[in-house]
């Protein structure tokens, strides 16, 4: 049952990163292409973590799974803080 929940949120996380992505490319608003990048690290974040909790069961990939969360939070905090910049 966790795997299906954590699968889930990896998929939402998709569509959340498509539709950022879609709107920017239609739009150029650059906060939106920040959005899509953050949610494009926390999806690789989800599947990270159904890996680690089905197929690599053995193997610790939480280090891994905190830098890919802090990597993809630190893209939109720096979206963030060059559009208050200008």
């Amino acid at each position: 049952m966790p795997v299906l929940i954590f699968s889930l949120c990896a998929l939402t996380a998709l569509a959340c990163t498509l539709m950022l992505a879609r709107t920017y490319l239609r739009t150029r608003v650059r906060l939106l292409f920040w959005s899509a990048l953050c949610f494009a690290g926390l999806t690789a974040n989800n599947v990270l973590l159904v890996l680690d909790k089905t197929v690599f069961a053995d193997i610790d990939l939480s280090t891994w799974r905190l830098v890919v969360a802090l990597a993809a939070m630190l893209m939109l905090v720096f979206g963030l803080v060059m559009e208050r910049g200008q």
